[in-house]
């Protein structure tokens, strides 16, 4: 019985032809993603803004009655709610402010929110409360920040291991790559207005985690066909390489594909953000691998003796009196 090849041996597909409309292309993608955050915003959850957010579903309307939560939420006292749909139509989370003294006394909030949900319950009796998180304000700030540091550290962090081991345009070429995916990974959320939280800043690490994966794959095979065909013009070079770790590239990407669309698709509401991102973080990592790190090299002035060692004057004679001799 034949195995299934989902990329034939003899394939031939001529990336770097492309390289530079891709490049325009993705060097709008990544302004435009940049455009979109600070126009837009993200959509921070409870854990990089602190506060209380209260989850509630109409279990018997098809859309939630957002307006009359409002004024009654406020009636309450607790200040102006910010009310958002949460998955489907008659699901929505609501957010408060945690009240004046709850840093001290944690009952406040605790409090705040039963008063909140019980107003709810009393209004609407279909109303179902299904969870109610609460983060102080100071802990939200350290949140955010050491979140935004793990995804810088991590960036840097990589493209010196790259660098490291190959050289340093290969750090170049990754740094750049890391950086397309994870701002087109922010865009996204920008655009669409899903919630931000730390189950987000996982997803985006993990993106970097596969990126850097593929990235490794098609560079370790680079480098080898650099030392292997020393003659051949570098455009054809990654286009070698690139379409030699095709399959691997295709097999990987596309059976995480199948597992994500089932989450998608079946997966519980509360992780669909999560979803999404790696989803995505898929397309544009692979994507990057092949159209980002690998073209960059040429800008950057790889050559064929990038990994040659560099021969000392005493080594040269001892070679040329061997030669001699």
């Amino acid at each position: 019985m034949r195995l299934l090849k989902l990329v034939p041996d003899d394939t031939n597909i001529h990336f770097l032809k492309w390289r530079v409309p891709f490049f325009v292309v993705s060097g709008l993608l990544i302004l435009l993603s940049w455009v979109m955050i600070f126009v837009n915003g993200l959509n921070l959850g409870v854990d990089f803004i602190g506060g209380q957010m209260i989850r509630v579903t109409f279990a018997q309307s098809a859309e939630a009655p957002v307006a009359a939560l409002r004024g009654e939420v406020e009636k309450l006292g607790y200040g102006e709610p910010t009310i958002q749909r949460f998955g489907q139509p008659n699901q929505v989370s609501i957010r408060m402010k945690l009240p004046e003294g709850s840093e001290k006394d944690p009952g406040l909030s605790e409090a705040m929110a039963t008063k909140i949900t019980t107003a709810i319950k009393a209004a609407h009796p279909d109303a179902r409360v299904d969870g109610v998180d609460s983060v102080s304000g100071k802990v939200s700030g350290e949140l955010y920040a050491t979140g935004m540091k793990a995804l810088v550290f991590a960036m840097i962090a990589i493209s010196i291991y790259i660098w490291v081991r190959f050289e340093w345009q290969f750090g170049v070429g990754a740094l750049f790559a890391l950086v397309h995916d994870v701002s087109l990974t922010l865009g996204l959320f920008a655009v669409t207005h899903m919630e931000f939280d730390l189950n987000i800043v996982a997803a985006i690490l993990t993106i970097i985690g596969y990126s850097l994966n593929d990235t490794i794959v098609v560079y370790d095979r680079i480098r080898e066909n650099l030392k292997k065909f020393r003659r051949m013009p570098l455009p054809e070079l990654l286009d070698l390489s690139v379409n030699e770790t095709l399959a691997r590239t295709v097999m990987t990407s596309l059976t995480l594909l199948i597992t994500l669309a089932a989450l998608l698709l079946l997966g519980p509401k509360v992780i669909f953000g999560f979803t999404a991102a790696i989803t995505l973080g898929i397309f544009v990592g692979t994507y990057s691998s092949i159209y980002m790190a690998a073209p960059i090299l040429i800008w950057l002035k790889v050559t064929s003796n990038s990994f040659v060692p560099t021969e000392t004057e005493l080594e040269r004679q001892e070679r040329l009196a061997r030669e001699r001799g």
